[in-house]
């Protein structure tokens, strides 16, 4: 009879544990704007970073270099993450720092 107390008593103690644990999920609003991963329009980058746009031969897609050189993509994530890639290999992964994949 003591062991069916204790256990009743253990589980009564993890039930109202837990029901104090809940909490409403609130989701917190996005400070910057979501930034498109795998190419990025001239309008995207900041002003200071459009140069030497043109558009990629085979999609027309419209891309900046910004002195990357020829075959290169300038990516702009954060202010602290931004750089070269070679056309159309850069992303933004979601922590918001610049990747280049093979």
């Amino acid at each position: 009879m003591t062991i069916k107390i204790g256990a009743l008593a253990i589980l009564v103690s993890l039930a109202s544990f837990t029901a104090c644990l809940a909490v409403e999920l609130q989701i917190q609003p996005a400070t910057n704007p979501i930034i498109r991963v795998d190419w990025q329009e001239p309008q995207q980058l900041p002003p200071a970073f459009r140069n030497h746009c043109t558009a990629e031969n085979f999609t027309g897609r419209p891309y900046c270099s910004n002195h990357c050189g020829i075959d290169y993509q300038f990516y702009y994530c954060t202010e602290a993450s931004f750089g070269c890639c070679r056309l159309g290999h850069g992303y933004c992964d979601w922590e918001g720092h610049l990747r280049c994949h093979p």
